[in-house]
């Protein structure tokens, strides 16, 4: 029993709470999912057919569940979290107890087996228990998992996760502007949602709890799904698994976060953050990475002209946006002028 509880204390340190840190020199740096992905890069690799894709894919998700990354950390501390995320959203909605013991029962957050009986190199496909799940799932920026061995473990990485959380995978949506023709087909074969537009980050959850999946995502994405969701009400339903916010603090000077990303400055106080671990061989896929949820009690607590401000971002005068914008259509000419 001693051992165990020994255990227990050593994954909580691991996955341990984001604590104020030292600024960081531009070479510690995360690295920008845009260089990660391009052609010609350390991790990337040409693109082939869709069926060498979803082998690689479940290797990938394989190799996961096999680390010390995810057995040691992520494993019982992400059940942990998510389930302690959950009681307090259901709390929160001030849903009935019978209701919350019976949503809590929903949740199946043991290690996801490996498939004996699977087709070799096919991800296996959804097992999930009788139940309703209250949560949604909505991915962004994963990258050119087709080509990029960073962007194919983040993505084998959001399938365990719709696992653990026993979200269907028909309720993730998914969306990154570089995603190719073959990759599109590869997210549907695997069931989830691919969305048409660029939505820039600015999706409601409309009343619904959702986890944001955002790997390595530029700055105004986090900010534009902020915008869309200001209030105590919708933020207390958003889960971000993202850049650690704590860490955007750190790297932009004040008078920038303040101009350019004013929802996630003003949002600092407001949240709950945990830091990923860092573990040698997913260094580069997770680092700077953390789960961050909005608890009722600290958004309440926030000044009450917090909220008042609500204009729509517009990164007009920002030199590195980092994010790609949404196409728009030049307006038609006038033909009696020619």
């Amino acid at each position: 029993a001693a051992a165990a509880a020994a255990a227990a204390a050593a994954t909580r340190e691991t996955w341990r709470a984001a604590s104020p840190r030292r600024r960081r020199s531009a070479a510690r740096r995360p690295k920008r999912r845009e260089a990660a992905a391009a052609a010609g890069t350390p991790g990337a690799e040409p693109e082939v057919d869709g069926g060498v894709v979803l082998r690689r894919i479940q290797e990938a998700r394989e190799d996961l569940v096999i680390s010390d990354f995810w057995s040691s950390a992520l494993g019982p501390a992400l059940s942990e979290t998510i389930t302690g995320c959950l009681r307090k959203h259901l709390e929160q909605l001030r849903a009935p107890e019978g209701s919350l013991s019976e949503a809590l029962g929903h949740l199946h957050l043991d290690a996801p087996p490996v498939e004996a009986d699977a087709t070799p190199g096919s991800v296996p496909e959804e097992t999930l228990v009788p139940g309703t799940c209250c949560f949604k799932c909505v991915c962004y920026g994963v990258g050119k998992f087709a080509s990029c061995v960073i962007a194919r473990s983040q993505l084998a990485f959001l399938l365990l996760l719709l696992e653990r959380c026993q979200i269907p995978r028909s309720h993730c949506c998914v969306y990154d502007p570089l995603f190719s023709r073959l990759e599109i087909a590869v997210l549907n074969a695997l069931g989830v949602v691919v969305l048409g537009d660029n939505e820039e980050g600015k999706r409601s959850v409309c009343g619904e709890p959702t986890i944001f999946y955002m790997p390595h995502c530029g700055t105004a994405l986090y900010n534009n799904l902020l915008w869309r969701n200001w209030s105590v009400d919708a933020l207390s339903k958003v889960v971000i698994i993202g850049n650690s916010f704590g860490g955007l603090e750190e790297r932009l000077l004040t008078r920038i976060l303040h101009k350019h990303y004013p929802y996630v400055a003003k949002i600092l106080t407001g949240l709950e953050e945990l830091a990923f671990p860092q573990t040698p061989r997913y260094m580069d896929v997770f680092n700077d990475t953390s789960l961050h949820w909005f608890p009722v009690q600290k958004l309440t607590q926030l000044p009450t002209d917090t909220w008042a401000f609500r204009e729509e971002p517009d990164y007009q005068d920002c030199e590195d946006l980092e994010i790609i914008r949404k196409k728009t259509e030049p307006p038609c000419a006038d033909l009696s002028s020619l």
